[in-house]
């Protein structure tokens, strides 16, 4: 079985692990995640700053101050008390392949993946295998930002968007259905439609 890659959001926390609760500036872990990756890999990594905000937004990290944060395994233990034990973390990632469910990337492709709550926890759902799916860090938290119908709508404009560049007319028909059926069922109408330019221009 080939060895996982490391990604990015690995790296950063093995720097991080390293020097559990001491206050670290941006610049020398974004140099040590730079020197490693490019042992590994041969090239540099991109966007290492914004891992490290992601990082933070996701819980994992403490913002101290501006460009200034630190990691306390005694937090992120009492966090993880409240996620999918890792047994059932793996039996999420294995059900859905080991990649994302919104666009398919995986660690193969160098993204980190979370086992997600569809329900979550506050809300009457629970640790189990039927509650979870896989989820990159970018979808992850999209939606941990937006309910799941807004998570829904909000990728939905992306592929509209993607779909008009293309001229797929087939994907901008489907994509125009589910947004009136958002709207007759007056979901997240806070959350504007794409203009309809193309099916006026029909």
């Amino acid at each position: 079985m080939a060895k996982a890659k490391k990604t990015i959001s690995d790296l950063i926390m093995e720097y991080f692990r390293k020097h559990p609760k001491k206050e670290l500036q941006h610049g020398p872990v974004v140099d040590w995640v730079e020197e490693q990756y490019l042992k590994l890999y041969g090239r540099k990594p991109r966007d290492i700053w914004r891992g490290i905000r992601r990082l933070y937004q996701e819980g994992f990290l403490i913002k101290v101050r501006k460009g200034v944060y630190k990691y306390d395994p005694d937090l992120i233990q009492k966090k993880e008390l409240h996620d999918f034990p890792p047994d059932v973390k793996e039996a999420i990632f294995k059900k859905d392949g080991y990649k994302c469910i919104v666009c398919g990337r995986g660690k193969e492709d160098g993204v980190e993946i979370h086992a997600d709550h569809k329900i979550p926890l506050d809300k009457g759902g629970t640790n189990t295998i039927e509650n979870g799916q896989t989820l990159c860090s970018e979808h992850n938290l999209l939606k941990k930002n937006y309910s799941q119908t807004e998570f829904g709508k909000r990728f939905l404009i992306r592929l509209y968007q993607e779909a008009l560049e293309k001229n797929d007319k087939r994907m901008i028909k489907f994509c125009e259905e589910i947004f009136d059926v958002y709207d007759k069922y007056g979901i997240n109408s806070h959350i504007k439609r794409p203009d309809r330019k193309f099916r006026e221009s029909k």
